[in-house]
């Protein structure tokens, strides 16, 4: 019975393999494409762009946002790359996890080629879910103190932003 038991987890846990591949594949594309719209953002703040000002902006459309409204978009908007963050590195630990079974089944055969294919997808899929979940905490964690500031300047009344992003965008006009 206890053999039935191990055999149907074994089986199980092996099915898991692809979906959680495909996931960090899908966790590591997000992960460049946030990294490339934060790096546009930042170019946009650097120039005082007001695209680059989102809750500023969202509050010049919407005047009845409060602080509150505005801290919801924030978090709203900080969402999706700070579960990319927090979940890749799991995802990693599976996908690590998972080969490991054949591995050490394929060695205790004497199957050399089939050890390290298995580790070769275990390591490789480690790899690049770190590098997704380091993407993702850089970017979380900038544009959470893009946020916060820029909340505490709507609560200051400067607009949300900075005074030199309200000289540039004055001068523009």
């Amino acid at each position: 019975m206890l053999n039935l038991i191990e055999g149907l987890m074994y089986e199980a846990g092996q099915l898991f393999l692809a979906p959680v591949l495909l996931a960090i594949a899908v966790v590591f594309l997000y992960a460049f494409h946030a990294l490339g719209a934060f790096m546009l953002q930042a170019v946009q703040r650097r120039t005082g762009r007001r695209a680059g000002f989102e809750l500023a902006e969202a509050r010049r459309r919407d005047p009845r946002l409060g602080a509150a409204a505005l801290e919801a978009l924030a978090v709203k908007r900080l969402e999706p790359v700070r579960l990319a963050a927090r979940v890749a590195p799991m995802l990693g630990l599976v996908a690590t996890m998972i080969p490991m079974g054949p591995a050490l089944r394929a060695l205790g055969e004497g199957q050399v080629a089939e050890v390290s294919r298995s580790l070769s997808v275990a390591f490789s899929a480690v790899i690049l879910a770190l590098l997704a979940a380091a993407l993702s905490f850089g970017v979380a964690t900038v544009r959470r103190r893009w946020y916060a500031q820029d909340l505490a300047a709507l609560e200051a009344g400067s607009g949300g932003l900075p005074a030199q992003a309200g000289t540039v965008l004055e001068s523009a006009s």
